[in-house]
């Protein structure tokens, strides 16, 4: 679970299902801040530190206020303005220390911005955070985390992707299954050998068996695109947790452009770690293990 989520919130539908998704993954003790992000108006200025007109800015809080009522959650309110939303959703992140940001879903909302707008994707590929992504919808009917999947194909950011959903299955009593999706390209590519005549259920066969090895997960495979594989088998989940080899959840993920896919297409919650939020994680072990010696 994580201690220190910001949600980026509006007033339309998304906000408030990225409230909805960021309430089932804090942590006990945990804080969840709502934020807004002004991008427009005669009084913004660069960077987060000087807000907006004194009067939107009582607006912008109004709605917060509103939107943590709504959520019935106890939650800090941030409003800035900012050159785009995900530099200032960025920025609020490394102020705040958050360990995970959470977006919504809806394209008339926050996320449509933040997937459409080429400096807001631009700013999130330095997320200094997990970053998670709630279906449109998902506010209306939260689901508890029954069976949480890990996108999987033995790269060492999918290994800490597994290592992550361990732990967070453990931590709410869910199952724990893991899909790797290979296609002939891919497989060509990164194995030592490849047979000419290997077919199709053979290269799933062996998927399987490479999944089915990590012992404490169900094992699924399909032969397909990654992102397209992905996206079908999030229909069975209430949480896809992946991971990025990019700086940024908008970048690469397994291979390819599979990250900007899934979260258009993901039809379950989609948590994405990030290399930021590994590093992140790793100093806080380290700091966890100095207090205890």
């Amino acid at each position: 679970m994580f201690r220190q989520i910001l949600v980026g919130v509006d007033e339309h539908e998304g906000g408030r299902d990225a409230i909805a998704l960021a309430t089932r993954l804090i942590s006990p003790y945990g804080q969840i801040t709502l934020a807004f992000v002004e991008t427009s108006g005669p009084y913004l200025y660069r960077g987060v530190g000087v807000m907006y007109g004194a009067g939107e800015r009582e607006r912008t809080l109004d709605r917060l206020r509103q939107a943590r009522e709504q959520g019935g959650i106890d939650a800090e309110i941030a409003c800035v303005g900012a050159r785009s939303v995900g530099r200032g959703l960025h920025e609020l992140a490394e102020l705040d220390g958050a360990d995970l940001l959470v977006l919504g879903s809806c394209r008339r909302s926050l996320i449509g911005r933040v997937l459409i707008g080429n400096d807001t994707r631009a700013a999130l590929n330095g997320a200094p955070c997990a970053v998670a992504i709630a279906p449109a919808g998902y506010a209306a009917e939260p689901k508890l985390m029954r069976e949480i999947g890990v996108g999987y194909d033995g790269s060492p950011e999918s290994e800490h992707a597994l290592g992550f959903a361990r732990k967070l299955a453990a931590e709410v009593g869910a199952k724990l299954s893991a899909f790797e999706a290979v296609s002939l390209p891919r497989y060509a590519f990164t194995a030592a050998s490849v047979p000419i005549d290997i077919t199709v259920e053979e290269l799933v066969r062996d998927a399987q068996q490479r999944v089915a090895a990590l012992s404490d997960v169900e094992p699924h495979a399909a032969y397909g695109h990654p992102a397209v594989e992905l996206a079908m088998y999030s229909a069975s989940l209430d949480l896809l947790i992946v991971g990025s080899r990019s700086y940024g959840p908008i970048g690469r993920l397994v291979h390819g452009s599979t990250s900007q896919q899934l979260a258009h297409t993901a039809r379950c919650p989609l948590l994405v770690l990030t290399r930021a939020a590994r590093a992140g994680e790793a100093v806080h072990v380290e700091r966890e293990r100095a207090i205890s010696h």
